[in-house]
């Protein structure tokens, strides 16, 4: 078990090391005790979702895109896989130092399981690396239209559980201000974005709400909140995502008419496909 109470008891401390989360002689600073807080927090949210799966299936395959050094993947494995006779973890990723990094660190640590991929969204979703259907889609910090991809590569991969922490949404605000003048004489709620720092703002939660009704539209319930614990958790929210069944075409028919009610239409095929 260890000394430092913060650190589950089945957490490898080699892990931590790797990830700089932990010093070589095992001391943990004020920075990477909020640092593990929060990947702790985030896997309250996960672990659930993983155990219904493995319960259901006997199986679990889980694929983080967007992946970087992998840290999300990593600790999930480590908490939650490592022990389980089956169960996969892929993180996706476009940069190939970083995919050889966590490869070389899988390969160190015995964590069989796990795979990396140097791809694309478009390579993802196609690629005989990664299997037809995947349980688990987790993209975090995804930044602009990243976060889209990974709904995009999630609903051709017919998951049941979509878990997103979305960030830096700016392509919605630069339409928004781009048809700012014409969307004056058509709406009076584009006073909501009149001035930058509410057109930033506004457009970060337009679209979450687009992407909610997204993934309503096709059969996912939704649970939104905030990620407490997280720097800048105000800007960051947390979106899981339960396929349910059919998808519901009011919520189709609500994204087009907040699409043309605010001039975005020309959105159209990245939010209601």
């Amino acid at each position: 078990m260890s000394l430092i109470p913060e650190i589950k008891p089945q957490q490898s401390l080699e892990l931590l090391k790797e990830l700089h989360i932990l010093t070589r002689d095992g001391k943990i600073n004020q920075d990477t005790r909020r640092k593990l807080k929060q990947v702790y927090h985030l896997y309250q949210f996960i672990e659930p979702l993983m155990a219904d799966v493995l319960d259901k299936k006997g199986a679990m395959t889980l694929a983080d895109h967007g992946a970087g050094k992998s840290y999300l993947g990593f600790i999930l494995y480590d908490l939650f896989l490592k022990d389980k006779a089956a169960g996969h973890v892929y993180g996706v990723e476009t940069r190939q130092e970083l995919v050889d990094k966590s490869r070389e660190l899988a390969d160190r640590l015995g964590f069989e399981r796990m795979g990396f991929l140097n791809l694309t969204v478009e390579q993802s979703i196609t690629s005989t690396e990664l299997p037809e259907q995947v349980d688990i889609i987790t993209a975090l910090h995804a930044c602009n239209t990243a976060t889209d991809d990974a709904i995009r590569f999630a609903l051709a991969k017919d998951a049941q559980y979509i878990v997103l922490v979305p960030c830096c949404q700016a392509e919605v605000a630069s339409v928004l201000r781009q048809k700012k003048n014409e969307t004056f004489g058509k709406t009076p709620l584009s006073e909501l974005w009149r001035h930058p720092i509410h057109t930033r703002e506004f457009g970060s939660q337009l679209t979450n709400v687009l992407r909610c009704l997204q993934l309503e539209a096709r059969g996912y319930q939704l649970t939104v909140t905030e990620l407490v614990g997280w720097e800048h958790s105000m800007k960051n929210e947390l979106i899981i995502a339960k396929k349910t069944g059919k998808g519901k075409n009011s919520a189709r028919e609500r994204q087009l008419a907040i699409l043309d009610e605010l001039n975005l239409m020309d959105l159209r095929e990245r939010f209601a496909y």
